[in-house]
């Protein structure tokens, strides 16, 4: 799959928030200053509860209630405000891109990303758990400052994955030994091991020596979704198309089978 890193120099990239190759519309900021003349920004606590009962107005007390839910998340969003046209000024060198496929909001400060916090390193698979996907993300974005500590995190998803596979996830070679012997993919268990090796390496320094080598690192990263390819996508693959099968076609493959086990 091509890889396109975002950039302010891109109409389509690799969404930092959903990791499609997607077209990104750009806008330009404008800053309203301070319209309601609050003395600090407006800022909702993520805990915080309102309903807008008070708001007679059934439409316009839904709205409030959409864009409170909005604030509560503390993320860029885009609302249209219908008291001004732009703004009183333009905020320059800001800039804010939006996707086509999440609709979600990347905020840029020249040509520098800023939100979401993204890393150097390739798009975690998506089809990684989502405890393994927020390890991937955060080994990526250190990888520029601690190959070493990116190795590690790194190690750390492989731990979890096996666990992720039915495994015990404490010991990674005894893990690995077990998916071995239930036939696991020769190229899969070499994958899995040299990110065993190395990632443990970059916790109890031995022959491999990560404080410099970020090449090192990275092909970690690139092994990690080779494997969830392998042992979760394919699989998934398969399987779906497998259920789009007619019934008819299941009952012969499975009275077929039933056969052959006999």
């Amino acid at each position: 799959m091509k890889n396109v890193p975002p950039s302010v120099r891109e109409t389509a990239f690799n969404c930092p928030h959903c990791g499609a190759l997607a077209k990104q519309f750009w806008s330009r900021l404008y800053a309203d200053h301070n319209a309601e003349k609050t003395p600090l920004p407006l800022l909702i606590d993520p805990d915080a509860q309102r309903d807008f009962k008070d708001i007679e107005d059934r439409e316009e007390r839904e709205e409030l209630v959409a864009l409170f839910a909005k604030l509560k998340t503390r993320r860029p969003f885009m609302q249209p405000d219908s008291k001004t046209l732009y703004g009183d000024e333009i905020l320059h060198n800001v800039f804010a891109s939006v996707c086509f496929n999440c609709k979600e909001v990347a905020v840029w400060v020249a040509d520098k990303l800023v939100h979401p916090t993204m890393g150097t390193a390739p798009p975690p698979n998506p089809d990684l758990p989502a405890d393994i996907r927020q390890d991937y993300e955060e080994a990526s974005s250190i990888l520029a400052l601690s190959a070493r500590g990116a190795a590690a995190l790194i190690r750390l998803c492989i731990q979890k994955l096996c666990k992720y596979l039915g495994e015990g996830g404490k010991d990674i070679n005894a893990d690995i030994g077990e998916l071995v012997k239930k036939g696991l993919d020769i190229r899969v268990q070499k994958a899995l091991d040299a990110v065993r090796v190395i990632g443990n390496n970059a916790v109890h320094p031995g022959k491999i020596d990560l404080k410099d080598d970020r090449a090192t690192a990275e092909s970690l990263f690139r092994l990690l979704n080779i494997i969830a390819e392998k042992m979760i996508s394919e699989p998934k693959h398969v399987d779906d198309i497998y259920a789009c099968l007619p019934p008819g076609a299941l009952k012969q493959i499975e009275d077929r089978d039933k056969g052959t086990k006999a």
